[in-house]
């Protein structure tokens, strides 16, 4: 149940982004026939959106399946069912999901510390980047346990010369290198 809310949560934030772009037709720029077409923002805009949404989410109880049916009048005098999902917040100060927000019934593993029963290997002893911020930075990488550094000295190929035809000749370099690896 909660893949489909999920999914349907998705659905209804990207439809409630699209934009709608128009283009003239005509003779020197005049709007003699205007087309128009539905467009979604650009993906980068709908990723970072639904990041949000998923830094947000809701924990549920298990066990609450959440379905409820509700009847919506077409006009027609005949009633359609339309699924909704009414789930129960873990905890009790939170207000109940909406069709937009993200809910789950666990916590995500922690990927920082080894768990055999699982299969993750942690990020112990895994080498990472001292200066970057992202997901290779070892703040980051390292979930706060720290990281030790180590110079070394890497043997590299290096002032290569292409030979007419297809041979290329290279010396070999000493390099000095550092590593980061996490505690």
């Amino acid at each position: 149940m909660t893949n489909l809310h999920n999914n349907e949560a998705g659905r209804v934030h990207v439809t409630s982004g699209l934009r709608q772009d128009c283009k003239c037709h005509g003779m020197s720029g005049s709007c003699t026939i205007k087309t128009c077409w539905m467009t979604l923002p650009p993906f980068r805009e709908i990723g970072n959106s639904l990041k949000d949404r998923f830094d947000g989410a809701s924990r549920i109880l298990p066990g609450n399946d959440g379905l409820k049916q509700e009847e919506e009048n077409s006009g027609s005098g005949r009633g359609s069912k339309k699924r909704r999902f009414n789930f129960t917040p873990a905890n009790v100060n939170h207000k109940n999901p909406g069709r937009r927000d993200l809910v789950y019934f666990e916590d995500s593993p922690s990927f920082c510390e080894k768990d055999q029963g699982i299969g993750l290997d942690g990020t112990s002893g895994r080498e990472c980047n001292g200066t970057s911020l992202g997901i290779d930075g070892c703040d980051l990488m390292c979930c706060g346990r720290g990281y030790k550094t180590e110079e070394y000295v890497a043997r590299e190929r290096c002032q290569c010369q292409f030979n007419w035809c297809c041979d290329v000749k290279c010396n070999v370099c000493s390099v000095n290198k550092t590593r980061h690896t996490c505690l």
